[in-house]
């Protein structure tokens, strides 16, 4: 469990040091799959060009989270309300709320993340990675 309470943290530090976000995507499997507001995208560099495309757009950013619980019905899988507050590159300061759920594979790391924010449409930007 460990590595979910690392992905928030990493996240919030990875857009402005270069060695957090090498920690954040080596908690994630190479199999890697993700899913934004229902877009599903597959893999590793698919995972890094959201990262990029979303850290490019973000002066700052600050998770607030309720831990990690598992899923009940669903063997492996975790989930977690959360709430985050940003400031784009615009200067426009943001804030959003959702749940995200995960499972790890078999080494523990990352093999699914879907967040599932309140806002229907806060990652329409990102559906063309």
């Amino acid at each position: 469990m460990k590595i979910l309470e690392d992905y928030f943290y990493y996240y919030d530090l990875a857009r402005d040091d270069e060695k957090s976000k090498a920690q954040l995507i080596s908690l994630f499997s190479n199999e890697i799959e993700f899913v934004l507001n229902g877009d599903r995208k597959q893999g590793m560099d698919s995972w890094k060009s959201f990262l990029d495309m979303f850290f490019e757009g973000t002066l700052d950013i600050k998770h607030m989270y309720e831990g990690w619980k598992p899923v009940p019905g669903e063997s492996g899988a975790y989930e977690t309300k959360w709430a985050v507050c940003g400031k784009r590159a615009t200067g426009e300061v943001y804030t959003l709320t959702g749940v995200d759920k995960a499972r790890l594979d078999e080494e523990g790391k990352i093999v699914y993340l879907e967040n599932i924010p309140d806002t229907a449409n806060a990652f329409d930007k990102y559906k063309n990675i």
